[in-house]
């Protein structure tokens, strides 16, 4: 069990080291001036004024969200794989976009069964609207989200034929999980959920098609409409405690402590199922920061290459070739492996997907993808070096470069492992930036450093 697992109060110390946690959870990746930034804060100020506050609308991918038609379909989902991507890299400090990535792997769709990138885009923009928002509000969005109708067989739920798919998944995977629901109550819920299909990339309500009848779910008993059905999924304790095991999982760790889910879930219900309270509750608390929680968890794909790309502080990425380094990995956007999503932590490594983690931060440092080709940016290792004010003590470079690129410290094993690959050789006072060496032994120092195990850790 977690010290301090039941210990919500605020921490005593707002620290670089706290700081360096927050980001590494709520951000995908951070550099050293996002650390000057929160620290010029304070913690309440930083948490709840920048991570949580409320974000405008970002630009659309393009004039095609609003065709209903599945013409270049390949196309566009690529182009909105890369407008999400652009959407993490920019983020600025806000948590928004590693809460729309969160909601895309609990309230699953496809692409391929989905059809259409246009619905894609716009559950996308649903979970953008509501990732820090109310539970019962989104649960209810998502319900007739036109994508999610066709994923998971909504539109051929109909009066006399009812198709469970939808009912089923809301209870088990998306709001209650097994064993707080019976499979009476997934017919009952099939019932009320009749009547809604999709035309192009809308959804309606076919009033011909919606069984109109009295239905009892979950011990209540009148003429249910969705709405209804997702208000009393929400009177049941099990739904808070559902979604918050979900939260801690995603910001705490993958082993759950769950007298504290209990109290996060109860800050839930106090708060009428807003998401900010908890969030905010958590990320100040002496739980959050903890030792046992920092640095415990494992990148996801994503995190791992949007991390890389903020941390050198790359302004124009190479999408196409992380596209292509996010399926070798494991974690296409819009393409989860089924409706359990991303299982993630352990799953992620493997001794398939971990060397080719490595190909793809040592092409970064070496500026060329593997199969040959530039990357469309090339990293000036020496400047970037130089942005440290310890850049020529290479003793103090090592590990004010450490800091900002990995959440467990290093033993003093790593640390004078990674400076005999920085030194080449060489002795550690002959130390300088401006050796005509620098650069490429810099370059085999990034190497080293991510290729540690505890570069995959967050």
């Amino acid at each position: 069990m977690i010290e301090n697992a039941n210990n919500f109060n605020k921490i005593n110390v707002w620290d670089e080291e706290a700081a360096r946690h927050i980001l590494a959870r709520t951000l995908f990746g951070y550099n050293k001036q996002d650390v000057e930034f929160a620290l010029s804060h304070s913690l309440d100020n930083f948490v709840d004024n920048f991570l949580l506050a409320d974000q405008p609308e970002p630009p659309q991918p393009g004039f095609w969200v609003n065709d209903p038609t599945n013409e270049n379909n390949t196309e566009r989902t690529r182009e909105m794989i890369y407008w999400w991507y652009n959407l993490m890299v920019t983020q600025g400090y806000s948590l928004r976009e590693k809460m729309v990535l969160f909601w895309h792997n609990h309230y699953v769709s496809e692409v391929s069964k989905v059809g259409l990138a246009q619905r894609m885009y716009w559950q996308n923009k649903l979970f953008r609207d509501y990732a820090m928002g109310n539970l019962i509000n989104l649960t209810k969005a998502i319900t007739i989200d036109p994508a999610m109708l066709i994923y998971l067989d909504g539109t051929r739920n109909r009066k006399g034929d009812p198709n469970e798919n939808y009912a089923r998944e809301l209870m088990e995977l998306f709001t209650l999980g097994i064993g707080n629901y019976t499979e009476q109550d997934i017919q009952e819920g099939a019932r009320a959920l009749t009547g809604w299909q999709v035309d192009g990339i809308t959804s309606y309500f076919n009033a011909g098609r919606f069984d109109d009848g009295t239905k009892t779910f979950l011990g209540q008993t009148g003429n249910f409409i969705y709405n209804d059905i997702v208000d009393i999924i929400f009177t049941q304790p099990a739904t808070a405690t559902f979604f918050c095991r979900e939260l801690y999982n995603e910001f705490m760790h993958v082993a759950h402590d769950e007298p504290s889910i209990e109290t996060m879930a109860q800050i839930l219900r106090e708060n009428n199922y807003e998401i900010k309270p908890v969030l905010s509750t958590l990320l100040k608390s002496v739980m959050f920061h903890t030792n046992e929680v920092r640095g415990a968890k494992i990148k996801s794909p994503v995190e791992l290459m949007i991390g890389t790309m903020r941390q050198f502080n790359v302004a124009t990425p190479d999408y196409v070739y992380m596209r292509t380094v996010a399926t070798q990995l494991k974690q296409e956007l819009f393409a989860p492996p089924n409706v359990s999503g991303w299982d993630g932590d352990k799953i992620w490594i493997n001794t398939t997907t971990l060397p080719s983690r490595n190909i793809f931060t040592d092409a970064v440092i070496n500026g060329k993808k593997p199969g040959g080709g530039d990357l469309t940016f090339q990293l000036n290792l020496v400047e970037y070096a130089r942005t440290f004010p310890s850049a020529e003590d290479a003793v103090q470079l090592i590990n004010d470069i450490s800091k900002i690129f990995l959440q467990y410290p290093l033993s003093e094993n790593r640390k004078e492992y990674l400076l005999n690959t920085l030194l080449d050789g060489a002795e550690v006072y002959d130390w300088s930036t401006a050796d005509p060496q620098a650069e490429n032994r810099l370059k085999m120092f990034f190497k080293a450093l991510m290729r540690l195990s505890e570069y995959q850790l967050s």
